[in-house]
């Protein structure tokens, strides 16, 4: 079994955790979130607490095990503070807005780059060249963050481009001078 798994996920005042036909749905101060739960796995509201398990028969779930009782931790973390990535712009003439529910950037092409925002999830713009993403769902806020930086990765001669903050980057020496 796996030890992640059984740790219950404690439940802070004012989040309400339910099960209803398969569905869990977890509401807090920063909204409602809900994902679908497999057959295998049950989920439990007990004492304040949150219990994964898995069904009789269920042994074959087992992966799914761990990996549920983390998504229900993340899910009430994020309803009560939410998550927020940051991202940073690097480079001459490189800089981003936020316009209604999108993100213009300049990014060295010959056109700007509108990203539109998905629903939930908010984005601000600090000195033209940090960009902060965030909302209640992780998996959301994350995979709209990797969207960004894949329109202008970083490059590896230059650094130019857009990168996760604290994000170390493998710098490449240019070509040697001929001999």
């Amino acid at each position: 079994m796996s030890r992640i798994g059984k740790v219950p996920v404690a439940i802070p005042v004012g989040v309400t955790v339910e099960v209803k036909d398969g569905i869990l749905s977890v509401t807090g101060k920063k909204g409602t979130l809900s994902r679908p739960i497999p057959g295998n796995v049950m989920v439990e509201v007990r004492d304040g607490h949150a219990v994964v398990a898995l069904r009789p028969g269920g042994e074959s779930a087992r992966n799914l095990y761990g990996l549920y009782r983390t998504l229900v931790a993340n899910m009430v973390k994020g309803v009560v503070e939410g998550f927020t990535k940051t991202l940073e712009i690097v480079g001459v003439g490189y800089k981003a807005e936020v316009k209604k529910n999108a993100i213009q950037m300049a990014l060295g092409y010959s056109h700007p780059v509108v990203f539109p925002l998905p629903k939930g999830i908010s984005a601000e713009v600090e000195a033209n060249t940090v960009i902060k993403v965030s909302g209640a769902d992780k998996e959301l806020v994350g995979l709209t963050a990797a969207k960004i930086r894949s329109l202008r990765q970083p490059d590896v001669y230059k650094q130019k481009g857009i990168r996760y903050r604290g994000e170390r980057l493998l710098k490449k020496a240019g070509k040697a001078a001929g001999k």
